[in-house]
């Protein structure tokens, strides 16, 4: 740490402004880093060419933004169609997170934990974001940033007055370092300047391009010979999209030092690649040098949750709540578990544990109240279902109005179900299953051309889901239109091959469309 100031010489300091550098240093400490950084902006004034001060301020602008980028990031519309690795055949069950239906063989299992309803009451880093736009989401998610490779600040005994160059002055109203101007050669030999250096460009600045030129360069005025560098070259290989590259140097890395860090930011490459095989494997062999880490153990329950094997995923969800009684995670992944094997009674224990940590939100009332329900508590379901209203942002509110409408038509109460739905599609136009279930009550009621356009409009946006198709083909079918119900009936089996109603229907319009 920048302790020590060197007094004598040409470049000798007075004692106010010793006193000044005391006063960053300890804001720095103290975590108070725009203080910091405006205190070090005070002496660059004096000396604009103090390489100490200056490195003191980049480490307070870096650690400003920093937040923990080895959670699971979700994939842009453009990367999904357009990324090399996705462009492929069918994987074999059970080997690819991005077609998980290959596991099981229909849409008859529970919802994921991060997308399902009931709503699982907490969320991951990355699944829901507060942010206004999914373009404003991707562009977060796009840019790294975390705090688990923090260098301290290098000290040399008996502090030297190092002078920087003109890239380094802060001009008033423009950028702190102009990255265009630095000579990146020069501070690449300089480690004690080159780590912070390179962790401002990369989470301040945003810029990986400028960072890997300075990683590369760094790697080798090292001779190869430190693994941290290494990790950092894979960091912007892996935001650049080379993807391979990055795999590359994070197992050079990770055979030179060992780290969870390392381990983990490795499974994420084989995460991107859709190769949960082998993220798995990688997994097993970091417990073994990292016996029950936790976040180890949450990977290999994501990664089986993602494959749809929900046996194993709750299995080391368990095991994260023996070993850390209060991961949220685990706890409201365990609930939903038992809320969908018909145990309303055992998840409704589980989600009041999540109300006992702090936990508020409107995911975590909506269980709440359906557990409730279920469970026959039927006194407090109103109440939790109207403090998750309360509670519900513009993302959740339409999910908190389908459940209350699933709850009317439990009660018999179709003309409530109704306008609880029709709130659901004011509040998202695009709830295919609040248009789903708009149109069966359409058709209970006799109003076929109603129940029709709801299907259609729900089979149109999520034409991944049985449920729309079956209806239309059903209706279509008592209103003797065949043709059409024979085409809704093969869009059903193709979303849901093992769904049986649809399977008998089927057969029914076969017998009309055999030629003898």
């Amino acid at each position: 740490m920048l302790n020590n100031v060197a007094i004598g010489g040409a470049g000798q300091y007075t004692a106010p402004y010793n006193m000044e550098l005391f006063v960053a240093l300890s804001l720095f400490r103290r975590r108070k880093y725009e203080a910091c950084a405006a205190a070090c902006t005070e002496l660059l004034r004096k000396s604009p060419l103090d390489q100490a001060v200056w490195v003191l301020k980049m480490r307070a602008l870096t650690l400003q933004v920093y937040v923990d980028d080895i959670e699971a990031e979700e994939e842009g519309l453009a990367e999904t169609l357009l990324d090399n690795d996705t462009i492929a055949a069918m994987p074999r069950p059970g080997t690819s997170l991005r077609h998980p239906g290959t596991t099981m063989p229909g849409q008859g299992f529970r919802p994921r934990t991060q997308s399902g309803r009931p709503l699982t009451g907490v969320v991951r880093p990355a699944t829901q974001s507060a942010l206004d736009s999914s373009q404003g989401l991707e562009q977060t998610l796009r840019t790294p940033r975390t705090a688990a490779t923090a260098r301290p600040l290098t000290a040399s005994s008996g502090r030297s007055v190092r002078l920087g160059t003109a890239s380094m002055l802060t001009e008033p109203g423009g950028p702190f370092i102009q990255l265009s101007r630095l000579n990146i050669s020069k501070y690449a030999a300089q480690p004690a300047i080159a780590k912070a250096l390179f962790e401002y460009i990369y989470y301040h600045e945003h810029d990986p391009r400028y960072a890997l030129d300075l990683a590369v360069q760094a790697t080798q005025a090292c001779q190869y010979k430190d693994w941290w560098w290494k990790v950092q070259l894979g960091k912007c290989y892996y935001v650049l999209g080379l993807v391979r590259d990055a795999e590359q140097q994070f197992r050079s890395a990770l055979r030179d030092f060992k780290t969870i860090e390392l381990v983990l930011r490795l499974v994420r490459v084989y995460i991107k690649l859709d190769q949960p095989l082998a993220a798995l494997e990688l997994c097993k062999k970091g417990l073994e040098s990292f016996a029950n880490d936790v976040s180890i153990l949450t990977e290999m329950a994501r990664i089986f949750e993602g494959t749809n094997n929900v046996a194993m995923s709750i299995k080391y969800y368990k095991m994260i709540a023996h070993e850390d009684a209060s991961n949220s995670e685990a706890i409201a992944s365990i609930g939903l578990h038992h809320f969908y094997n018909d145990q309303p009674e055992i998840a409704l224990r589980y989600y009041r544990r999540l109300l006992q940590m702090g936990v508020c939100n409107a995911e975590l009332f909506n269980n709440l109240g359906l557990c409730c329900f279920y469970a026959q508590h039927y006194d407090f379901t109103v109440s939790c279902f109207e403090r998750a209203l309360s509670l519900a942002t513009d993302e959740s509110v339409a999910d908190v109005w389908y459940n209350i409408s699933h709850i009317a038509i439990c009660l018999g109460d179709w003309i409530m179900a109704s306008e609880c739905l029709k709130l659901a599609i004011d509040a998202d136009n695009r709830h295919a299953p609040s248009y789903n279930n708009l149109g069966v009550i359409e058709m209970k009621n006799g109003n076929v051309t109603s129940a029709r356009i709801y299907f259609h409009a729900a089979a149109s946006i999520a034409h991944y889901i049985y449920e729309p198709h079956f209806n239309s083909s059903y209706l279509a079918y008592n209103t003797g239109d065949l043709q059409t119900s024979y085409i809704s009936v093969q869009k059903a089996l193709n979303a849901y091959p093992s769904h049986q109603d649809s399977q008998e229907l089927l057969r029914k319009l076969q017998q009309y469309f055999t030629f003898m």
